[in-house]
């Protein structure tokens, strides 16, 4: 039950930062002996879905790079990476009771959501500085972050479980700082650029 719960964090929790990679990340795993996912997980195996969530892989990898162009990208995937991080927590318990899947769905996108919200308002707030430094330095730690969580929450749970814990109080102490800040950039935009 530990690491099926892990497993579920893990890949909602990363899903919420790095959905393609997380999905190519476990599929690989998988395919490779690695990782022995459930089997409502096992089409992450698929040639398919292995081949697009690598294009996509590649799409975000460059799409974070860019300054202000991740911060679209981020708003066009609060769509896709909750949902996802739902759909995948709720897969990794697919294997126990219907009840066990729909509560993994409920947390893994609640993890989704806040791992999404503190990426994004970071990276949104970063994208107010006139240097690109910041932003690749963060997208570069993001690229670090996602495959070492996924990989903690494989084969060492409970320090996963651990430093989740500690990244959901830090998110918590942050999200109100960094919806504070981009509240701040947005009334200045609309100050620079009134509507007639």
């Amino acid at each position: 039950m530990l690491e099926t719960a892990a497993l579920g964090a893990g890949l909602s929790w990363a899903s919420g930062i790095r959905l393609y990679f997380t999905v190519l990340l476990a599929g690989l795993l998988a395919r490779f002996g690695v990782l022995e996912l459930p089997d409502s997980l096992r089409v992450l195996t698929s040639d398919w879905v292995l081949i697009a969530a690598g294009v996509l892989t590649v799409a975000e990898f460059v799409a974070d790079k860019v300054p202000a162009f991740d911060s679209v990208w981020d708003a066009v995937h609060t769509f896709i990476r909750i949902p996802a991080g739902a759909i995948l927590a709720a897969g990794a318990f697919g294997q126990l009771a219907p009840e066990w899947a729909i509560v993994a769905g409920l947390v893994g996108g609640t993890l989704a959501g806040v791992s999404h919200a503190a990426k994004s308002g970071t990276r949104a707030l970063l994208n107010t500085s006139p240097e690109p430094f910041s932003n690749w330095t963060a997208s570069a730690v993001e690229d670090v972050a996602v495959p070492g969580g996924l990989l903690l929450a494989i084969f060492t749970p409970v320090l996963f479980f651990c430093l989740l814990l500690v990244a959901l109080i830090a998110a918590f102490w942050l999200l109100p700082k960094l919806w504070h800040g981009v509240r701040g950039i947005y009334q200045r935009l609309v100050r620079r650029f009134p509507q007639r």
